[in-house]
């Protein structure tokens, strides 16, 4: 793959977002929900009512970003101000081929964002539930035209019933089958080893022995993406990425959007990161360290991850204390809301 050149390049942001409480967008789920059994768990779409505070994150601590792509099935946030200059609404209609609508399939809306009209070569892609809390730069994101990532080998062992495991084994088989461990440790030794890992390379290290890749150390918080890598695995995965988009919601049977990031891992095509960076908590029903994570801006990147390992007892009380301990930090509406307080 051509190695990208960042020299006055620009970053995007894309943001994927549903509005769950949507009378018409639930009526239309309701039609396909009925004929599948996948995943479409209620804590997929239910919303915490904090977006307004990933805008305020994005505006305070990194207004260097060129454009953001706010994508969508048709609605918006109605405090929302879409006249912003540099945000753009896409809805689903707009770069997902039809055959793969309407969708509720989050790897469906990801695994296409490469076809979005005017999104640059360099982007990073940020889920509704991670927000920047601390100053971050072009460089936390990107260094020499490359995505900076983690590179470190680690077992995919899930503790959880109905997670990503199933799906990180399908990218995982695409991987193995398709790059050989011990070459691409050997071509980009410096990046696989890098001191930047600290404690998670005695990971790799313990992986060394075996010949396959046995999983990727994976955060759970933004990823940087050059979109010509989504463009390099359609290319040669069309069939697998074709199959996945055709769920209308996420199945077991399909990839996701890390299949990419892995591939760009494989391939070189990145720069070792700050495996510090962030981290991300899971809402349960005593959210003390994450309240604390926010107040206290302990990171750069937080993601406030609404899994339901523990069944949460009062979602909206929850719910209130996520968005004080976000409006402690963020008292100030931004630009991208209208300022009025109406609905448009």
């Amino acid at each position: 793959m051509r190695r990208a050149d960042n020299s006055g390049e620009k970053i995007d942001f894309v943001i994927p977002w549903v509005d769950g409480s949507d009378p018409q967008w639930l009526a239309l789920k309701g039609q396909y929900e009925q004929y599948s059994d996948a995943d479409a768990g209620i804590n997929r779409y239910r919303d915490w009512d904090n977006l307004q505070y990933w805008f305020r994150g994005v505006e305070k601590y990194a207004p260097w970003v060129n454009k953001i792509f706010f994508v969508t099935w048709g609605h918006v946030p109605h405090w929302l101000n879409t006249e912003h200059s540099k945000l753009k609404i896409v809805c689903h209609e707009d770069y997902i081929p039809k055959k793969y609508r309407p969708t509720f399939n989050s790897n469906t809306i990801e695994l296409n964002l490469h076809r979005i009209e005017g999104l640059s070569s360099q982007f990073v892609l940020f889920n509704d539930d991670t927000f920047i809390t601390k100053s971050v730069s072009m460089s936390d994101f990107f260094k020499l035209g490359l995505p900076c990532d983690c590179a470190v080998i680690m077992p995919n062992i899930s503790t959880i019933r109905n997670s990503t495991a199933a799906i990180v084994a399908n990218n995982m088989e695409i991987i193995n089958t398709t790059f050989s461990k011990n070459s691409i440790l050997k071509k980009n030794f410096s990046k696989w080893f890098s001191l930047k890992y600290k404690k998670h390379l005695f990971s790799t290290l313990c992986c060394l022995p075996y010949k396959k890749f046995a999983g990727f150390f994976g955060p759970h918080l933004p990823v940087p993406y050059l979109k010509q890598t989504f463009e390099e695995v359609w290319t040669k995965e069309e069939d697998v990425l074709d199959e996945s988009c055709r769920y209308s919601f996420r199945s077991k049977e399909g990839v996701n959007h890390w299949l990419f990031r892995y591939w760009q891992l494989v391939t070189g095509n990145f720069m070792p990161g700050n495996t510090s960076l962030g981290s991300c908590y899971s809402i349960t029903n005593n959210n003390a360290d994450a309240v604390s994570a926010i107040v206290n801006q302990k990171h750069k990147l937080i993601c406030i991850n609404d899994n339901e390992v523990e069944h949460i007892l009062d979602f909206e009380k929850e719910k209130e204390i996520i968005k004080e301990a976000f409006e402690s930090v963020f008292p100030e509406k931004s630009s991208f809301e209208l300022q009025i307080g109406l609905k448009r």
